[in-house]
């Protein structure tokens, strides 16, 4: 028996990849909508009621119009925008957060996709606070390099056409430090104190790469903090623990953004001596970071193999 999935909003970056993805499965059967028809609000309300799985590929306005107009109380819906990843009664995309969250996916119908910075930001922060090795008061800053197909359809358009000199360097933005991602990275890694998060887009299609740099406390060395993610993610197929202070990385002297790319896999990385420490979390915005993890999520609720499609 085939498990019926409608994508809305399937012409963006997201969309595209998640409906590219599931139109290989035997087991999906994709609703369609007409071309036509795809602004036809009672059209894409009966698709959305008639899906076991709906994904929202939509700004977080439209996912939250698309999300009121389901009435059939079987439909499990995967939002990849905004606008539910602290909301009560979502449950958080992210097998991995934590102990239990599987079962929560299982069970529930509403499920928020994680942003991509946030999905590496609390794959590294998460462990490190409920281990006590990062208190959830401290003062944590991080950085994030990222392809340009992050930005979307207009940001694509913008690198591929070039022409602008200025797209030839890196670019930090949302430095009026309200990046739309930042309360998920406080809810889901369990930090009280706001962290101050500065984005950077690289010229580059994809691939993603976040930095957190912190002080270490009494008794707390960069061997602490590898056995935590060690010891956290044991067994976790699609989160790999990096050596500590990575070999392969010192060696060439510079880290690879892209080298988890075209995968479902987040790289983690502890470097550091004596009382300091940089982690870094390293994944596919595309993938990891978005397509992939909704993919991922779906099949947890499902009660499917993981890693199918992936």
């Amino acid at each position: 028996m085939k498990h019926t999935v409608y994508v809305d909003g399937q012409e963006g970056t997201t969309g595209l990849r998640i409906h590219e993805v599931l139109a290989q499965r035997a087991d999906i059967e994709l609703l369609r909508i007409a071309p036509e028809r795809r602004k036809d609000g009672a059209e894409r309300a009966r698709l959305l009621n008639a899906a076991e799985v709906a994904f929202l590929c939509l700004p977080d306005d439209a996912a939250r119009e698309a999300v009121s107009w389901i009435e059939n109380p079987a439909t499990c819906v995967i939002d990849a925008s905004t606008a539910h990843r602290t909301a009560p009664g979502w449950v958080f995309g992210m097998p991995e957060l934590a102990p239990g969250q599987r079962d929560a996916l299982r069970k529930t119908r509403r499920i928020a996709n994680p942003g991509c910075h946030a999905s590496a930001f609390i794959a590294l922060l998460r462990p490190l606070v409920d281990a006590g090795l990062v208190a959830p008061a401290q003062a944590v800053s991080a950085s994030s390099i990222t392809g340009y197909s992050g930005g979307g359809k207009k940001m694509i358009a913008q690198y591929e056409a070039g022409g602008d000199p200025r797209l030839a360097s890196p670019r930090p933005y949302a430095l009026t430090l309200a990046h739309k991602h930042v309360p998920e990275m406080m809810e889901h890694t369990g930090l009280t104190t706001r962290p101050i998060f500065m984005p950077i887009v690289g010229n580059f299609y994809k691939g993603l790469a976040v930095s957190v740099p912190l002080q270490l406390g009494a008794g707390v060395a960069p061997e602490s903090l590898q056995r935590c993610y060690e010891e956290r993610y044991a067994g976790e197929r699609f989160v790999r623990v990096m050596p500590l202070r990575d070999p392969a990385t010192l060696e060439e002297g510079f880290f690879d953004v892209q080298a988890a790319n075209d995968t479902n896999r987040v790289d983690l990385f502890v470097f550091g001596k004596a009382d300091q420490a940089i982690v870094m979390a390293r994944l596919d915005n595309l993938g990891k970071g978005a397509s992939g993890a909704a993919v991922q999520a779906m099949n947890v609720h499902l009660g499917l193999d993981e890693g199918l499609g992936l």
